[in-house]
């Protein structure tokens, strides 16, 4: 569902991410783990189109970043760190316009947005201002608007940070679900996250990957720990 070879982004002097590969087939939860500036974003920004990729190749759901940009972000569903709403408009209003946005035809808006507002258990609040909601609320509602087209790939960018405990399990319990159906991206500096909902891990550091571990119920979060430490310990990080 999404290749990558020899990916390469430089800001300048900095080189946030160097000669990046890996494959990512359908329906995997992929957790893309570091400390703060090993890649991460970077990585997920280029995947999205947001920003292009100094050298090297990604293909999303058959489509390539430099010759179909256009036909990847249809198929993505993409929540930035900070969800993009507009405060003013109540939910179902946004996810409307959402909708609008992604070209989903008028006669099934309605649905859409219904459809979403039910997985995301944000029916109750369908009339709420977006800027009245709380963190954990504005994060179901970015998450709304990243699947409202069903796209084939969803990317999320440390999707459970700043939450309270009970939004943590709540977040990461509908990520978890959305793996049934979709191919999901995300990236988390939190091991016991990355351990609960994804399936396969990429261990970052100094724009590289250096460890790709698969996920299963015998690696508990120590064992990915431990993991962790060995591919990133004693290693300095930009």
């Amino acid at each position: 569902m999404i290749t990558v070879r020899n990916l390469n982004k430089t800001f300048k002097t900095l080189r946030a991410v160097s000669d990046v590969s890996f494959d990512v087939p359908e329906r995997q939860v992929l957790g893309l783990l570091g400390p703060n500036g090993a890649g991460k974003t970077t990585t997920m920004r280029m995947l999205t189109t947001f920003i292009q990729p100094t050298s090297g190749d990604i293909s999303v759901a058959g489509y390539d970043i430099k010759q179909n940009p256009d036909e990847i972000r249809y198929n993505i569903g993409y929540l930035p760190e900070t969800p993009p709403l507009y405060p003013e408009l109540t939910v179902e209003e946004y996810l409307s316009f959402t909708a609008r946005l992604r070209k989903i035809a008028s006669t099934e808006v309605k649905s859409k947005v219904d459809a979403v507002l039910e997985m995301c258990a944000l029916g109750d609040f369908r009339r709420t201002a977006c800027g009245v909601l709380s963190k954990g609320y504005k994060q179901r509602v970015g998450l709304a608007q990243a699947i409202i087209h069903t796209p084939k790939v969803i990317i999320l960018d440390e999707p459970t940070s700043g939450l309270d405990p009970m939004q943590i399990i709540e977040i990461r319990k509908l990520i978890k679900g959305l793996g049934a159906n979709h191919t999901v991206v995300l990236s988390s500096h939190i091991l016991q996250e990355v351990a609960e909902v994804c399936s396969r891990v990429l261990i970052m550091t100094n724009g590289k990957i250096v460890a790709d571990k698969t996920i299963d119920e015998s690696v508990s979060g120590k064992e990915l720990e431990k993991h962790f430490i060995e591919a990133v310990g004693g290693v300095g990080n930009a």
